[in-house]
């Protein structure tokens, strides 16, 4: 296998409520760096990607201050840099996730937590790296790269039942 990139993950934990969650900080590592190896897309090397763990109250803030939706979602990324600019940026974004929001999803679809939070994070790191899903054609890019990355992490496709 590729060597593991060289990236620097910084990780802030807001609240008890993620503690549910076994081996946390390690599985976010092992997600951003296969889904890093796979997205095929140069990075300086000791490139920083903070994450925020935190409630559905505080994401719901930034996703009214941000994006003009007054609601909690599961995953915001917001890119530091953009196209070729990615290989020589020495900060590549922050990704905040929503625990409660998590939780919810991960029951009403009986998923595992820890693999749906995995999935989120491999999903907000390659917005990270410029993929998107605003087409079909976009969205079946990363869906299929989202895919390779949990296959490699042991997690099952998340689109599997997808209609």
């Amino acid at each position: 296998m590729t060597a593991q990139p060289a990236l620097h993950i910084d990780i802030s934990i807001e609240g008890a409520l993620w503690q549910v969650i076994p081996d946390l900080e390690e599985r976010i590592e092992a997600a951003i760096f296969a889904a890093a190896r796979l997205a095929d897309v140069a990075l300086k090397p000791g490139a920083e990607v903070s994450l925020l763990l935190t409630s559905d109250a505080q994401i719901r803030e930034l996703n009214r201050a941000w994006r003009q939706q007054d609601k909690a979602t599961n995953v915001l990324s917001f890119p530091a840099t953009q196209g070729n600019d990615l290989a020589s940026a020495a900060m590549l974004g922050d990704i905040v996730l929503a625990c409660e929001t998590l939780q919810r999803e991960a029951e009403h679809d009986g998923k595992a937590l820890p693999d749906h939070l995995s999935h989120l994070v491999v999903h907000g790191f390659l917005h990270l790296l410029g993929f998107d899903h605003e087409t079909d054609e976009e969205a079946e890019e990363m869906e299929s790269l989202e895919r390779s990355v949990l296959l490699i992490l042991g997690i099952a496709d998340p689109y599997a039942d997808k209609s």
